[in-house]
Parts: C-alpha cells; structure tokens; sequence
C-alpha cells in the first residue's frame, strides 16, 4: 500500500511529526504551523504534498471550528472568501501548466514552495519586530486591501497551504479582540480549505490513496492537540516560536536548493 508515495520509515516518522504538529498549531502553539508546509514537501514532493496535506488540514479546522464556532465575524469571511477564491483559480492554472507528471515539476514546486515559506517567514518577521499594538492603525484595513489580502491568501493556500500570514495581517488591520480573531481565522481557513477540494481533485493530487494516507495519520493529529492544549497553558510560546522560525527557515532552504 501507498506505493507511489515511496515511503521508508523516515518518511513515515516526517508525516507523523508532521501530523502531530498541525493539531499542536490548531490547538495551542500556532507558530508551528510554518513548519508543517516544508516537512510535508520533503517527505512528498511537488503538488502531490498539497494535496496529502489538505485532507489533515480540514480535519483540524473541524476541531478549530467546534471550539470557536461562536467566535466568528462573518463580515470579514465575506470580504476576502471572493478574492480567495479567484487566487485559488489562479494558482489552480499554474499548477496544471507546471504539469504534475511532468520532468522536472516536484523541483519546480518545491523551489515555489519553499520561496512561498521565505516570503511568509520574512512577512511574519516583520509582523512580530515592527508592527507593535500601537503601529497596527496604521495598516489600511478598506476594501482593496481586503481584496488584496484575500486573493494573496487564496493564492498562497492552494499552492502551499501557508496562507496564515497574510490572514495575520489583514485581520490585525481590523482590530479584532483575541477570541474573534482566532475565530474568524479558523472560519476563513475550513472554507477556503474546502474550495480547493474541486481544483485538487481535478489536478490528481487528491486520490483515495491520499485520504487512506491521511486516515493512518488522524491519530497524530488527535495527539498533537491533546497536547498543545497543555502546552498552551505551561508552556512560553515565544522560545518555541523562535525555534520554529529557524527549523522552517533550514526547510525552506533545503527545498529551494
């Protein structure tokens, strides 16, 4: 079983941890969430990681949507869910020019990829370092930026499913209060994750041996939340945000190079 996916017991130990770790950023340490993207891409290259991916992505925003299914500001979700939509599209496009069987396109996708989590790494650099509480008035937080945003995020999800960043800075422009915040960020994502199903499906990155896969990894990320909700509470998320920096950065540029 899963032949094509050539897996070894690294690779199975990678998905594991990488599964683990989506259920730790949903539950308690989000700045994991970096980190889960190039992992998954150095265990599955190319497309074929986004579509592996996904699955495990939705089944973790079902446990985020239950816990904030009343912390959503639905105003928000329907000024970028358009815009996200016609990023989807067009990274959809790209993907099938790039070809999924075609030489040469797992390193193509990868070297994408991995640019995507500088870009993302070097976005939420600047987030934490120079926009401070009293700077975040001055993001602009009208309709073209939400267009803007939402686009960038559909673009970004459905290329390499590191879109958080750029949903970070668009709903600190709004100013929301933490549990809104969180909520309508889980909300945006269970969405967006399911209007890429079609496209995925459709590129054959989506496969009933990609959801067998995902299915051997759900305790993983059963686990994993299990444990960010401790962690959330003992343990100082700014050390570990620190060492996921680095450890994504490392990845990104192993999948560049």
């Amino acid at each position: 079983m899963f032949e094509s996916y050539d897996l070894n017991t690294f690779k199975w130990i990678l998905l594991a941890l990488s599964s683990f770790l989506i259920g730790l950023s949903k539950t308690g340490l989000p700045g994991f969430g970096i980190l889960i993207v190039p992992l998954m891409a150095m265990v599955v290259p190319g497309m074929k990681s986004a579509g592996l991916l996904l699955p495990l992505l939705i089944f973790a925003d079902l446990l985020a949507i239950w816990v904030h299914r009343r912390n959503c500001l639905w105003r928000h979700i329907l000024r970028t869910v358009g815009p996200a939509l016609a990023g989807i599209v067009a990274a959809f496009l790209l993907m099938r020019a790039i070809g999924v069987n075609n030489p040469g396109s797992d390193v193509l996708m990868n070297r994408i990829i991995g640019g995507i989590v500088l870009f993302m790494l070097a976005l939420r650099y600047w987030q934490t370092r120079f926009l401070t509480p009293d700077k975040q008035d001055r993001i602009p937080h009208n309709l073209p930026f939400a267009l803007v945003m939402g686009f960038l995020a559909g673009l970004t999800t459905m290329l390499a499913n590191a879109a958080g960043p750029v949903m970070i800075l668009y709903l600190l422009s709004v100013r929301l209060p933490k549990t809104q915040f969180v909520g309508t960020s889980a909300w945006f994502f269970f969405i967006v994750n399911w209007l890429k199903v079609p496209f995925h499906t459709q590129l054959a990155t989506l496969t009933l041996e990609t959801f067998l896969l995902d299915a051997c990894l759900i305790p993983a990320i059963l686990l994993g939340g299990l444990v960010g909700l401790v962690a959330l509470k003992r343990i100082p998320q700014h050390a570990f945000d620190k060492l996921v920096l680095v450890l994504a950065l490392a990845a990104a540029l192993k999948l560049l190079l």
